[in-house]
């Protein structure tokens, strides 16, 4: 597997966020490296798959940061729908958005239209267990991705915020969690 070391599209776009994340910047953008590799592990994509895939990943999270909030897929949606109204991209704002807001969907996604929308809810998946849930992706491969962008604290980031969410909502879900 050759890994995606640094694509010049989410530089561009994660760059402006750094000091907002402050600490967790480096674990969240390692984060959507890993995913965008793992979502082109997934899928053979096209170069405007791989560009909606880049986009879709830099933004997938951010409302933790826009908002300030554990609610975070709105204002992660709101934050890419204007990017892509900004870059001429509004074409695309119907998957997007549908790849960030169902990333945490816990049944696949089926629509054949929007193909990346699974693939992307896959990868983060991946991800988000540390590789114990592979969907088909060789240990190598996820082990690789792993080497080449490390944690960093991200997950620990997470596992705070979802500790604090159950603290305060101990009989519901975590508002991202979707059917």
């Amino acid at each position: 597997m050759a890994i995606q070391q640094k694509i010049e599209l989410v530089e561009e776009i994660l760059s402006p966020w750094a000091a907002v994340m402050g600490s967790i910047y480096t674990g969240y953008k390692n984060h959507v490296y890993r995913m965008i590799n793992f979502c082109l592990q997934l899928r053979d994509c096209t170069p405007e798959e791989q560009q909606k895939v880049f986009i879709a990943a830099c933004f997938h999270d951010l409302g933790l940061w826009s908002a300030g909030t554990f609610d975070y897929l709105p204002p992660s949606v709101l934050e890419a729908q204007k990017y892509l109204g900004q870059h001429g991209l509004e074409a695309w704002r119907e998957e997007i958005t549908l790849m960030i807001d169902l990333h945490h969907q816990i049944r696949p996604y089926k629509s054949i239209q929007y193909p990346l929308v699974e693939v992307f809810r896959k990868a983060d998946l991946i991800d988000v267990s540390l590789g114990v849930i592979k969907f088909g992706l060789p240990s190598a491969t996820i082990k690789q991705a792993k080497a080449a962008f490390p944690n960093v604290g991200f997950h620990r980031f997470l596992a705070g915020g979802a500790t604090q969410w159950f603290l305060k909502h101990p009989l519901s879900p975590p508002p991202f969690m979707k059917l």
